[in-house]
């Protein structure tokens, strides 16, 4: 009997699935700062945040390299994540 991976998105990406395709203009999407998103996390191990921020709203707080820093409210605290795009949506 062969055991069963326990690799680096083992059991953190079942919840995660995601219906539509990844795009490249997913990937090379811009953000100004300021401006309001929402993090889905998609099951791709480039600059994915924690799986309890998914669906949480924060505010672009500056970039970094190909991400960007996004701040988070958690209870009481802000959080600041580094986040890749395909990760982020805009809320209008």
């Amino acid at each position: 009997m062969v055991k069963r991976s326990r690799g680096s998105l083992s059991g953190r990406t079942r919840h995660l699935t995601n219906k539509r395709k990844l795009t490249v203009s997913d990937m090379v999407r811009t953000y100004a700062v300021g401006k309001k998103v929402l993090v889905l996390v998609k099951p791709r191990r480039d600059g994915m945040p924690a799986p309890r921020y998914h669906g949480r709203h924060g505010t672009i707080i500056d970039k970094q390299g190909g991400a960007y820093i996004v701040e988070v409210q958690d209870g009481k605290a802000k959080k600041r994540l580094v986040v890749s795009p395909i990760h982020l949506r805009e809320v209008l």
